[in-house]
């Protein structure tokens, strides 16, 4: 029907395919990681039970398919079941049917990791988790290789990619002065949750490129996302710079999937002439075959466009107030949410290590044997190990430890399971300096951990340098 004809993209069928399977692929990812690190964090014996958590709550974050009872096995089914779902769309195949089976696949990622989110509790209270989840309902509406993908979708995920890049502009504006004098990004490669095999390099790069960083990242996040939603070659452009700041973060750091969605996601504003004219071998014209939209799929792209209209007015109120949140959601659903990072920068990165002794009576000459960690620092020697998009749950939260409450619930069990040597958690680390045997005491030391210039590097063959700070826990046994 011609008068249809607006809402089709036409030129934005890349963008389409860029979305459906990147998101896809970066859905499986996170299932993955469920698959290998819930049970051991929260499942029936995790440092935070799940199960303890459906008996006592009396309102959960949202909706969960768990409500009705948590098993590890029913987990372990959840997280399968993502992924081949997830798999399917990276492979195409949903794509090929009527634009209700992607719609549906979409949806069914959305509600099975929701149903994960919502009862993850700190270990999966981050913001991509969230971002995740708002992208794969948005894009479930893209619909499938018969149609032109609606513009409608095309421009709610520009929306989206505005409000991820500005709200983080946003509150670093409003946040550390660090970010006011250019300072930040002197301490930030550094002092990050979890380096990289480059974030030393980046970290000893002279200061006024760090300045220059800090300069292109306001640039790229205050007034580079406006631009997004102006059509044709200036949206492209807008895009690729959006990108370009991503990929940097890629190269310096381990941030989950938070850099990789926010590249799939910006691609959406990036035309197929553009793709044509960097990559002459892709056609100009690549959607200009695909049929007419059918009216019901027009209805129901209709319907959920002026859903996301509506509930946009929570962030775009929390955009403008002076107490911007940061990474939240307005509703039960994880749709249309409000994000942001980084407001300030730690300018001292402090570690918790902790140890172990087999000594029966730990004095000053005990042998205290360090647990080794799969991302966060610990080994002085050892190159940082590049993570991302995988997401390391426990390393993450272990960083977060000096900067809040030291005695978190999930930290004393986590102890425990280690005087308990269970199988479970040790998986969750790098190393075990007791080979499955319990030790008798561990404890937790701070230490202030910092980047070894070149001169020290070569002198002691380190890449970290670290300075007692002071006792955490002292020795703890088993009653």
């Amino acid at each position: 029907m011609d008068w249809l004809d607006w809402f089709d993209a036409h030129d934005y069928e890349i963008a389409r395919q860029v979305l459906q399977r990147g998101v896809a692929a970066l859905a499986f990812v996170a299932f993955l990681s469920t698959l290998n690190q819930f049970r051991p964090l929260l499942g029936e014996g995790g440092l935070l039970p799940v199960p303890e958590l459906l008996r006592i709550a009396r309102r959960l974050r949202g909706p969960t398919l768990f409500r009705w009872g948590y098993t590890d096995r029913r987990l372990v089914a959840v997280a399968v079941t993502g992924m081949v779902l997830a798999a399917s769309v990276v492979l195409g195949l949903p794509q090929l049917a009527p634009p209700f089976v992607p719609m549906l696949v979409f949806l069914a990622l959305w509600i099975l990791y929701l149903s994960i989110v919502n009862v993850g509790q700190t270990f999966y209270g981050f913001g991509w988790e969230m971002l995740l989840c708002e992208a794969l309902f948005t894009i479930a509406f893209l619909g499938s290789n018969d149609q032109p993908p609606p513009i409608t979708i095309i421009v709610l995920v520009w929306w989206l990619v505005f409000r991820l890049e500005f709200g983080a502009g946003m509150i670093k504006i409003r946040g550390g002065r660090e970010w006011r004098d250019l300072t930040a990004l002197m301490y930030h490669h550094e002092t990050q949750p979890m380096p990289n095999p480059v974030s030393r390099q980046a970290h000893l790069l002279p200061k006024w490129f760090h300045r220059g960083e800090v300069v292109g990242n306001h640039f790229a996040q205050l007034v580079v996302p406006f631009l997004l939603f102006v059509p044709g070659p200036v949206g492209s452009i807008a895009a690729t710079i959006v990108i370009l700041t991503q990929l940097w973060l890629i190269v310096t750091g381990n941030f989950a999937w938070l850099n990789w969605i926010t590249v799939v996601l910006a691609a959406s504003a990036v035309t197929d002439s553009a793709w044509h004219w960097l990559i002459p071998a892709i056609p100009a014209d690549l959607g200009t075959d695909a049929a007419t939209t059918p009216v019901w799929w027009f209805a129901i792209v209709a319907a959920v466009t002026v859903l996301l209209l509506v509930l946009s007015w929570w962030p775009i109120r929390n955009l403008l107030s002076r107490r911007q949140l940061m990474n939240a959601s307005f509703n039960r659903w994880m749709l249309v949410n409000a994000y942001g990072a980084f407001g300030t920068v730690t300018k001292r990165r402090i570690e918790i290590v902790v140890e172990g002794t087999l000594d029966e009576y730990p004095d000053d000459d005990s042998e205290w044997r360090e647990y080794g960690f799969k991302g966060k620092p610990g080994d002085l020697r050892r190159i940082p190990r590049q993570f991302a998009p995988y997401h390391l749950r426990l390393d993450w939260l272990m960083w977060f430890l000096p900067l809040g409450r030291m005695w978190e619930p999930w930290f004393e069990v986590f102890l425990l399971r280690l005087l308990q040597a269970d199988a479970a958690t040790l998986r969750l680390l790098r190393h075990d300096p007791f080979d499955g045997e319990p030790p008798t005491w561990v404890r937790a030391h701070a230490y202030l951990y910092r980047f070894s210039t070149h001169a020290e590097y070569r002198a002691t063959g380190q890449r970290w340098m670290r300075t007692f700070e002071h006792e955490v826990i002292g020795p703890a046994g088993l009653p």
